[in-house]
């Protein structure tokens, strides 16, 4: 028996609280869905996604490299608002001149060592660095390689002596390409359009791209958005950003509900741009009413479930996310906008459980700052495990990069109010060390989501999704056995 509580049923109970992800699990229900592939994610929220992902605007999480090479799979990555105008104008025009089908190469010197190619490429298979000498190709040298070499080693000296490059008139698609290597027994592997590099590929990335499908703006370049605050002159920097090529903009502070938020949304969507405009974070439907009011067709929906977020703990102030989002998504339905969640993800589960109470797309933070393509080198601790360093955007780390310019005694008192993490060691998972890895994983769990619940698209998985509650001992009985019995 299914209970409904707005627009979700509730499997034989309703909640009498409000609910994270960890308190609720999806029931199977009668599906003639033959097969997961079978299964379109595509968000419908007015970007140019394909897949109901986006990186949060952090500064640990989304960079230049992982807003391409998410869009790549057909999600959407958010530049965040503390870089200046030359570096965002830049971070913008980087990812929008790389290709759509293949990887954006990592071009080093062959004089430069095996250490400082091991700050940006872990030593596995699939991976590697393209060498280039005055713009001229040197070779490719495989990332397994980098493992076993000497850490002053040149990179020069390492190369590989067999074919490293692959020209554009080899092929003419995906799967073509695919076999070429097969052929050729090569893995990681530069791509030229004559005497120009334009790209690296390996088998691995070839299949993916006969499978995703990029997220492109309209001028069939990747697309990414950008962040802006709402103090200032907000409407000259919406305009600057698309100027730059932002497809969508993203209106971010701490508390979304606020007087100046609504404000500065109503400013830009004056300007009509032609770009979705999202805004937030809020918890709640009046909130949502609000901002939809002013203007913003996504609602960016999470206070306080980030993983490197320390404002309920600090303020007392927030809401569960589950809940947050079942209510804000039933009001956006309601008023023809769209819901991203944003924070509180940890396994692909809840990102299917967020889809399932109405979100369009979900925000993933920490979990993709522990990747190869998120922003900073890589290091790593005393046992040799590879980490990367993650902080939350009101942090102290956070406040420093954003306040710099401002004069000591005004720095300081920013500084004293600061919340959150400055510093998390976040480690890369050696089965999924990259991006590409988290978004095959959790897009594989969300298809067979879809399928359990009988859905096709989005809208059918959100109708179709059937909700239980479930105590801890519940949860945990969900998660695989860490060691052997």
């Amino acid at each position: 028996m299914a209970i409904t509580l707005g627009d979700m049923d509730f499997y034989e109970t309703s909640p009498r609280h409000d609910l994270t992800y960890s308190d609720v699990f999806l029931v199977p229900s009668r599906s003639s869905v033959g097969s997961r592939m079978g299964v379109s994610l595509k968000p419908g929220d007015g970007t140019a996604a394909t897949i109901p992902l986006v990186a949060s605007n952090m500064n640990s999480v989304t960079g230049p490299r992982l807003a391409a090479s998410l869009a790549r799979r057909g999600g959407l990555g958010v530049l965040p608002q503390d870089l200046t105008r030359d570096t965002m104008d830049a971070a913008i025009s980087w990812v929008r001149s790389q290709p759509t089908d293949l990887d954006s190469a990592i071009f080093l010197s062959p004089t430069d060592s095996v250490e400082h190619a091991l700050l940006q490429v872990p030593p596995l298979k699939g991976h590697g660095v393209v060498l280039l000498d005055n713009g001229a190709l040197v070779g490719v040298v495989d990332a397994e390689r980098l493992g076993a070499a000497l850490p002053g080693a040149e990179l020069g000296d390492l190369v590989k002596r067999e074919t490293h490059a692959i020209d554009r008139s080899e092929f003419a698609t995906a799967r073509e390409l695919f076999d070429l290597l097969m052929a050729r027994g090569v893995d990681c592997i530069a791509v030229t359009d004559g005497d120009t590099v334009v790209g690296s590929t390996s088998v691995k990335s070839a299949l993916r791209s006969t499978l995703y499908t990029p997220a492109l703006d309209r001028e069939g370049k990747l697309a990414v958005a950008a962040a802006l605050g709402i103090n200032g002159d907000v409407e000259a920097r919406a305009r600057e950003l698309v100027a730059a090529g932002a497809s969508t903009l993203v209106l971010d502070t701490a508390h979304g509900h606020q007087d100046g938020m609504i404000a500065a949304v109503a400013k830009v969507a004056a300007l009509n741009l032609g770009v979705a405009i999202a805004a937030g974070n809020v918890v709640t439907s009046a909130a949502v009413r609000d901002l939809v009011g002013a203007g913003a067709s996504i609602i960016k929906v999470g206070v306080g479930p980030g993983a490197m977020c320390t404002t309920r703990m600090m303020t007392a102030v927030g809401r569960p996310q589950f809940s947050a989002v079942l209510e804000t998504a039933a009001t956006t339905r309601e008023l023809g906008a769209h819901v991203w969640a944003d924070g509180g993800v940890r396994y692909p589960r809840d990102v299917a459980l967020a889809l399932a109470a109405g979100a369009s797309s979900v925000m993933v933070g920490s979990w993709f700052a522990g990747t190869i393509e998120a922003p900073g080198e890589l290091r790593h601790d005393d046992a040799g495990a590879l980490y990367k360093t993650s902080w939350g955007m009101a942090s102290t780390k956070a406040v420093r990069a954003r306040f710099g310019a401002l004069e000591p005694y005004e720095l300081a008192r920013k500084e004293l109010f600061a919340e959150g993490i400055s510093g998390s060691k976040i480690y890369l998972d050696p089965a999924r060390p990259s991006l590409d890895d988290l978004v095959d994983m959790i897009t594989s769990g969300v298809r067979s989501s879809f399928t359990y619940a009988g859905a096709t698209d989005l809208t059918e998985f959100h109708d179709r999704a059937l909700v239980g509650i479930q105590s801890a001992a519940g949860y945990e009985e969900g998660k695989a056995l860490p060691v052997s019995w």
